[in-house]
C-alpha cells in the first residue's frame, strides 16, 4: 500500500470514528479541517488536488463502507449505550475508585516533599536551616515561576487534551516543545525588565535577583514539561521525577559541601530531565506508528482557541499568592528591609492550610469525570422534546457532588486540626509549638481554601463544554476583592489579616461560580450541543 493510500486509510478511521455515518461533505470536510489538515499539503500527504477533492473521495468511501443499520453501531459505540438508569449507582461508584485515587495523585508530589521536611528539614525547594533573606529569595521565585507559567501549563493541558481525542501524538509533542519554548522565553524576559527596573531602583541586590531568577527558571519549566503527563495518563511519572530529584538533591546536601541552593537546582534539574527524557521516548513510539496530519504550529489557532485557560491559569496563581504578598510587604508591625520581605509565622499557617485545598483533588477529579461521563448517557437517554430533564438530572448529579466535597472537607479538617494540635502534630515534628498568629491564619485560610476548591468545582464543570469566559470573570472579581481587602486589612489592623481579603475573595468566587454554574444546568442542553 503507497504512502497516500495509508495516510487516506488513518484519516478514514479517524473521521469515520468521530463522525459515524456522514450526513453530507460539508460535515466531512469540517471533521477534515479540525484535525489540522491544511489544503496546501493534501497533494503531498494524500495524493488529492485540494480538501474538496479529499473530502469527496472520504466522503464516498464512508457512505459505501456503511450501512444504515449500523450507522448507531458506529457513532455510539461505547459501553455506555447499556447502561440503564437503574445502574447509575453502579457507575458512580466505578468511577469514584477510579478517579478519587487519581485525584489524590496530585498531591503525592507534595506529601514527599512533607516527609523530607519532617525527616530531614529539607525538600525539593525548601530548606529550614535558611534565614529570612534566603527564604525570601526561594519562596519568591517558586511564586514568579508559578505565576508566569501557570496560564501556558493550562494551555498545553488544554490544546493536548484535544490532539490527544484524535490521537494526533505528533502535534501532541510539537505543542508541547512549542509551549515550553514560549514559556522559558516569558520568564526571561519578565525578569530582563525586572533587572533593568532594579537597575534605576535598586530594590534587591543583584545577587538575590540572580537566586530568584534561577528559581523561577527551574519551577517554571518543571511545571511545563510535567504538564502534559496528566493528559496522556502517565501522572506516576510526575511523583517519580521529583522523588528522585529529591533523593538526590537531599543526599548532595547530606553528603557534600556543595551549596544548598545548588542542591536545590540540581535535583530540580534532574526531575526537569527525567521528565522530558520519558516524554521523547513516550513520542518518539507513537509518532513512528501514527501519522502526522500537520507538522507545523498554528501559532495563531493556538492563541484563540486557549486565550481565556491562559488568563485563568495566571489569576489562578494570582490568586492564591496575594495574600502572602501582602503581608510580607506590610510595615504595620515593623518596617521591612526590602519592598516583601518573607516571613515565617505567616507563611507556616497558609501552607497548613493549602492541604484543605489538596487533598479535596480527588473529590475535584472524580466529580469531572462523572459529569461528563453521566453528561453523555444523559443526552442518550433523554428524549428530544424533554430538553430540560437532561439538566435537571445533571444539578441533581451536581449536589451530590458538593455534598462528597463538603463530607471530605470534614474530614480533612480533622486532620489539619491534629497536625496543628495533635501531640504527633507540628510540634512533635518540629520540635516548636505554633503560635497563635499561625494558628489564627490557617484557621481562616482553611475555610478559604475550601470555598476556593467548591468554586473550583464550578469552574471546572463549565470548562469541560468550554464556557470559560463567565468563571474568568468571577474570578477577576474575586482576586479584586482579595487584594483591596487584604491590603486594608494588612495596612490598618494587623499584617496577618491579609488572610481575610483572600478568604472574602474566595467566597466571592463561590457566590458567583454558583449562580452561573445553576444557570450552567439549566441551560444545559444549549452549553452541550453548542460546544460539540
Amino acid at each position: 500500500m503507497s504512502l497516500h493510500q495509508t495516510n487516506k486509510e488513518k484519516l478514514l478511521n479517524s473521521v469515520q470514528s468521530k463522525i459515524g455515518y456522514p450526513v453530507n461533505c460539508s460535515v466531512v470536510m469540517a471533521t477534515i479541517e479540525s484535525m489540522g489538515v491544511r489544503d496546501k499539503d493534501i497533494y503531498t500527504d494524500f495524493g488529492n488536488k485540494n480538501l474538496s477533492d479529499l473530502t469527496t473521495e472520504i466522503f464516498d468511501k464512508l457512505r459505501a463502507s456503511v450501512v444504515t443499520t449500523d450507522i448507531d453501531s458506529i457513532r455510539f459505540n461505547n459501553s455506555e449505550k447499556s447502561i440503564p438508569v437503574s445502574g447509575y449507582l453502579r457507575v458512580k461508584a466505578k468511577l469514584f475508585v477510579k478517579y478519587y485515587p487519581l485525584g489524590l495523585l496530585h498531591f503525592l508530589p507534595v506529601l514527599v516533599q512533607l516527609i523530607t521536611i519532617v525527616l530531614f528539614g529539607y525538600s525539593l525547594w525548601t530548606y529550614v536551616g535558611f534565614n529570612q533573606l534566603q527564604s525570601t529569595a526561594v519562596v519568591l521565585g517558586v511564586i514568579i515561576g508559578m505565576v508566569i507559567t501557570g496560564g501556558f501549563v493550562q494551555v498545553i493541558g488544554r490544546q493536548v487534551s484535544f490532539y490527544w481525542n484524535y490521537k494526533n501524538y505528533s502535534m501532541m509533542d510539537l505543542t508541547i516543545n512549542y509551549v515550553l519554548k514560549i514559556g522559558i522565553i516569558a520568564i526571561i524576559l519578565i525578569f530582563t525588565v525586572l533587572f533593568i527596573i532594579n537597575f534605576f531602583i535598586h530594590l534587591y541586590p543583584y545577587s538575590f535577583l540572580i537566586i530568584v531568577f534561577t528559581y523561577a527558571l527551574l519551577i517554571g519549566v518543571l511545571l511545563l514539561i510535567l504538564a502534559p503527563m496528566h493528559t496522556i495518563k502517565q501522572r506516576w511519572v510526575v511523583s517519580v521525577a521529583i522523588s528522585i530529584g529529591t533523593i538526590l538533591a537531599l543526599f548532595l546536601k547530606e553528603t557534600t559541601t556543595i551549596n544548598v541552593y545548588v542542591t536545590h537546582w540540581i535535583g530540580i534539574s534532574t526531575s526537569i530531565l527525567l521528565s522530558k527524557l520519558y516524554l521523547y521516548f513516550y513520542f518518539k513510539n507513537k509518532v513512528n506508528k501514527n501519522y502526522v496530519l500537520n507538522k507545523s504550529m498554528r501559532v495563531l489557532k493556538l492563541i484563540h482557541h486557549n486565550y481565556a485557560y491562559f488568563f485563568y491559569g495566571i489569576l489562578i496563581y494570582l490568586f492564591i499568592f496575594t495574600d502572602r504578598i501582602l503581608a510580607w510587604s506590610s510595615s504595620l508591625n515593623s518596617i521591612p528591609p526590602y519592598i516583601i520581605y518573607y516571613e515565617k509565622n505567616y507563611e507556616i499557617g497558609m501552607d497548613i492550610a493549602i492541604l484543605i485545598f489538596l487533598l479535596l483533588a480527588g473529590v475535584l477529579e472524580y466529580s469531572v469525570a462523572s459529569f461528563s461521563k453521566f453528561l453523555d448517557i444523559g443526552q442518550k437517554n433523554t428524549a428530544y422534546n424533554s430538553p430540560k430533564k437532561f439538566g435537571k438530572h445533571l444539578l441533581k448529579l451536581y449536589w451530590q457532588h458538593v455534598g462528597l466535597l463538603l463530607i471530605s472537607s470534614v474530614i480533612i479538617f480533622s486532620l489539619v486540626y491534629y497536625i496543628v494540635m495533635g501531640t504527633w502534630g507540628y510540634e512533635a515534628q518540629f520540635k516548636e509549638s505554633l503560635n497563635n498568629l499561625s494558628i489564627r491564619v490557617c484557621i481562616i485560610g482553611s475555610f478559604g481554601y475550601l470555598f476556593l476548591a467548591w468554586g473550583m468545582l464550578n469552574t471546572l464543570y463549565m470548562f469541560t463544554l468550554n464556557q470559560p469566559k463567565k468563571p474568568i470573570k468571577a474570578l477577576v472579581i474575586a482576586l479584586l476583592i482579595n487584594l483591596c481587602v487584604g491590603m486594608v486589612m494588612s495596612r490598618v489592623v494587623a499584617y496577618e489579616l491579609s488572610v481575610v481579603g483572600m478568604f472574602l475573595g474566595a467566597i466571592t468566587f463561590l457566590v458567583i461560580t454558583l449562580k452561573d454554574c445553576v444557570n450552567f444546568y439549566k441551560n444545559l442542553d444549549y452549553y452541550y450541543y453548542a460546544t460539540y
